[in-house]
């Protein structure tokens, strides 16, 4: 089971701060999340980058055997 954690504006579309799911790839995981605003979680997935296990990613192809952690990291302002 991998932990998908949600900041700032990807929070704000899912409506939750983390989620458990199983999936064996990113992208699958992702596609798993019941977001309250799902047009904009759709939008916003394109643009975030991802941590899986502390390691940066924009390929949603990302393999999650043995995956504990994947932070959703969309762009923050000034920074």
């Amino acid at each position: 089971m991998t932990t998908i954690r949600f900041f700032a504006a990807a929070r704000a579309a899912v409506g939750i701060d983390e989620l458990d799911v199983t999936a064996t790839v990113l992208d699958d995981a992702l596609r798993a999340v019941p977001a309250s605003d799902a047009a904009r979680w759709s939008t916003l997935q394109e643009r975030c980058s991802y941590l899986v296990d502390g390691v940066s990613t924009r390929d949603r192809s990302t393999p999650l055997d043995g995956v504990e952690l994947v932070d959703v990291m969309p762009p923050f302002a000034g920074g």
